[in-house]
């Protein structure tokens, strides 16, 4: 899946900046002080609720523009879906990511959800995740229970990356395209729902522009780039759910 990196354009080509290494890239003080999520607003039939009903909420600041990809008429992009994966563990929820394959051309070794391109095939996001997620991790749709989407994410390469959330039933099994996946791992959605572990970078490009992304570092794993604001963005979504919840119970 591809993922949000700084570049150079020229005319209609993305020029990739050779050499750039997204850990060693400055990291920028954010404008607002965000707290952690309870521990009620990170438990699977919370989740699941705030995916029922609509909700007064805004994407990340830092992306606005690029996370209106699903309300804008775009031109010469590749239209692509993420699976946002939640698995129970005895300890709480998880988020599954994989490693992709060194040996691979685009993006080697990058930390990414399942996923990649809307093929003519798919019905339609949710479908090709659901495919990707199959042909990439093993996991068969049928332990898969869908409970949403989110905005769609316009990357610095030019895709559009559709989230599509859900929680993967106890009894799968993993068995990864090695073609593809190097590995799959998990992190702890309390981790990842914690604002003090995401990290603003400003990346400076050769033509004097420059470029920013999230990072979210967890043990040897350096999550950044168009994964990280789809966490991000899932933090923002999770935190107006709980809001709402709070004011609920003022009111009443």
């Amino acid at each position: 899946m591809a993922r949000n990196i700084p570049h150079s354009r020229t005319g209609k080509r993305t020029v990739i900046v050779p050499g750039f290494d997204p850990q060693t890239q400055p990291i920028v003080p954010l404008s607002d002080i965000l707290l952690p999520l309870d521990s009620a607003a990170i438990q699977l039939d919370f989740i699941r609720s705030a995916f029922s009903s609509p909700i007064d909420w805004q994407v990340e600041p830092v992306f606005t523009e690029s996370f209106q990809a699903d309300s804008l008429d775009l031109i010469d992009i590749v239209q692509a879906a993420v699976f946002v994966p939640l698995v129970q563990r005895p300890e709480g929820l998880h988020l599954l990511f994989t490693r992709r394959a060194s040996h691979l051309y685009d993006h080697a070794g990058q930390i990414c959800f399942p996923g990649g391109r809307i093929e003519t095939s798919d019905r339609d996001a949710v479908d090709a995740a659901l495919r990707e997620t199959r042909e990439e991790i093993g996991v068969a749709p049928e332990y898969i229970q869908l409970l949403g989407t989110q905005p769609g994410f316009l990357t610095s390469t030019r895709f559009t990356m559709k989230p599509v959330i859900g929680y993967v039933r106890p009894g799968f099994t993993i068995r990864p395209d090695l073609t593809e996946v190097a590995e799959v791992f998990e992190v702890p959605l309390s981790f990842l729902m914690d604002p003090s572990h995401h990290f603003l970078h400003r990346a400076n490009l050769p033509d004097g522009g420059h470029r920013f992304y999230f990072s979210m570092p967890w043990k040897d794993y350096f999550i950044w780039g168009a994964t990280a604001a789809l966490i991000r963005n899932l933090y923002h979504f999770l935190s107006a759910a709980q809001a709402r919840l709070e004011n609920r119970v003022v009111d009443s």
